[in-house]
């Protein structure tokens, strides 16, 4: 449960969700795995490079999370391997594998402890939930040292590194992709590559643009009091917004319409990305942690 007197720190607008009405907001997926999802098809695990995912009709039941290659402790490589193993994790449209930390260690340029340093995991979101990392790729080298390459949440956007396996807790994936296309004002999201909805939304104005770029779901809210402007859900995500000041660092969320639902389709936001009431539950039914977003202008 969100402490109701802390903010809702999303760049949209900042508020007490509680000083509205006592617990107002009630925080869904921040567990190992994704809220239960009534409409919505579960993860299963990640495929080999080149391999298709396997399609899940819609409304069946959730399949346990597996533990994909990579995951657990890396087999030795083989005897005169010339070349480290390689496997792909995401190709972030009909398949998206994701992890909560496990432990915070530095994220390297290079799949090798000696390169660059470019950020530290850390194990929580600005909320105070299990922070999601979005993972590209493993390697396992010939010191049967596995290596994921993850995005990077924080700023700047866009930011891509690799980490030792052992920083990260189990793999979950998601087969649900969201695309935004700011120009157009429009929200499309796809299951295994099947569009399931498309909806208007509301983007950030002029002078406080939503960065474009890839980037992920970090956060789940289901709002619980209807006169909360960010009902019914709010998603936060790893998108920051031009509002570096903004408290908890200016997250770009998805949301409810902020009271003005005349505005969209439109660009009245200080950045987040804004939805009716019917465009946004429906994510809340079916959106789980990890799903990719893709921005585009």
């Amino acid at each position: 449960m969100i402490d109701p007197k802390r903010p809702l720190v999303l760049a949209g607008a900042a508020l007490a969700l509680g000083l509205a009405a006592p617990a107002a907001a009630a925080a869904e997926g921040s567990g190992g795995a994704p809220a239960p999802e009534a409409a919505s098809p579960g993860t299963t695990s990640p495929e080999p490079v080149g391999a298709p995912a396997p399609a899940t009709a819609p409304g069946s039941q959730p399949a346990p999370a597996s533990t994909p290659p990579g995951a657990g402790a890396p087999a030795p490589a083989p005897p005169g391997a010339a070349a480290p193993v390689a496997q792909r994790l995401s190709n972030e449209t009909t398949f998206t594998t994701w992890a909560h930390p496990a432990q915070p260690q530095w994220i390297h340029a290079r799949p090798r402890a000696s390169s660059r340093r470019l950020a530290r995991v850390h194990l929580e979101t600005e909320e105070g939930f299990p922070e999601v990392y979005l993972l590209l790729a493993s390697r396992t080298g010939l010191g049967a040292q596995t290596w994921i390459e993850l995005r990077i949440p924080g700023r700047p956007n866009g930011r891509v590194g690799w980490v030792r396996r052992s920083a990260l807790g189990a793999f979950h994936v998601t087969h649900w992709a969201i695309v935004i296309n700011l120009g157009k004002r429009r929200l499309t999201a796809s299951y295994d590559a099947r569009v399931r909805l498309v909806a208007p939304v509301g983007v950030g104005k002029p002078s406080t643009p939503t960065p474009p770029g890839r980037f992920w779901i970090r956060e789940r809210f289901r709002i619980a009091n209807r006169s909360n402007p960010y009902w019914p859900y709010a998603f936060g995500t790893s998108d920051y917004s031009t509002l570096s000041e903004w408290p908890g660092g200016g997250v770009v969320g998805i949301h409810g319409p902020y009271g003005e639902p005349g505005k969209i389709p439109g660009d009245p936001s200080h950045g987040c990305i804004r939805m009716l009431d019917r465009g946004v539950a429906w994510l809340g039914a079916h959106i789980t942690l990890g799903t990719p977003v893709h921005i585009v202008e």
